[in-house]
């Protein structure tokens, strides 16, 4: 039998549920080597999709436009496990240094507001949303990258600070689940210079912090997600289609 014949044969196509990851760079760039977005599809490989929507340089204004592109009703929401939307890096910019990323307070806690609406618009549930504040901002470090590209440093910590502060009490009022990066990253006055790659963006040891910390949120969540296909040992070797095929149930 021909590929192609038995494929029309062989069962429903295997719709896997998803985690949606939106956000900015540091959303990106989660997929690199030893990446909180790695860390979480080595965690799920074979129960969950982790798909990556993260856009290097957004703020919150451009991404409740883009949103509608991303995530919509013919994503499957109704097989959608989580959502994160992790913004504020850049909306917290200094808006004379940066005014093309920066965004008023006001406007951002809107912007967060706007998205979770959508997204509940769209079958994601409330309790499937996760927003992710701000991480602390190391300014002597990021000056430094500031600096070597001709710039005056263009963030302060404590501006990060009402950012994060606004991104938690949007989940507070809307009932959904916060990390709260800023916080957690500086508990009982730690150095958090070391979770910072250049005073901005994750280092190694910032992705995994913020992996156990939405590990801690998506593992009873995804705790009861079935493994896709069988266990190799499982499969009957000698009428594998039985095992592989699947059945109206499935």
């Amino acid at each position: 039998m021909a590929l192609s014949e038995a494929g029309a044969c062989s069962g429903r196509l295997l719709l896997r549920p998803r985690i949606f990851l939106f956000g900015d760079s540091i959303t990106e760039f989660s997929f690199q080597v030893n990446g909180w977005g790695a860390f979480l599809a080595h965690r799920l490989a074979r129960k969950c999709d982790i798909l990556n929507r993260g856009l290097s340089g957004y703020n919150t204004r451009w991404a409740k436009i883009v949103l509608p592109r991303l995530i919509g009703k013919d994503s499957k929401a109704e097989n959608t496990v989580a959502v994160t939307v992790f913004f504020g890096a850049n909306d917290s910019a200094l808006k004379d240094m940066n005014p093309k990323q920066h965004v008023p307070l006001e406007e951002y806690a809107d912007n967060l507001k706007s998205m979770i609406q959508y997204l509940k618009s769209v079958d994601v549930a409330e309790d499937k949303i996760i927003l992710v504040a701000p991480p602390p901002l190391h300014e002597k470090t990021w000056e430094k990258e500031c600096i070597a590209k001709g710039e005056k440093l263009n963030r302060l910590n404590s501006i990060t600070a009402e950012y994060a502060k606004a991104c938690v009490k949007v989940g507070e009022d809307c009932g959904i689940a916060v990390i709260d990066l800023w916080t957690l990253m500086q508990k009982n006055n730690q150095d958090f210079s070391r979770y910072l790659s250049d005073g901005l963006h994750l280092s190694g040891e910032g992705n995994n912090f913020l992996a156990n910390q939405l590990w801690s949120v998506l593992e009873q969540r995804t705790s009861k997600l079935p493994m896709l296909l069988p266990y190799w040992r499982d499969v009957d070797n000698f009428h594998p289609e039985a095992s592989l095929r699947g059945s109206s149930h499935d």
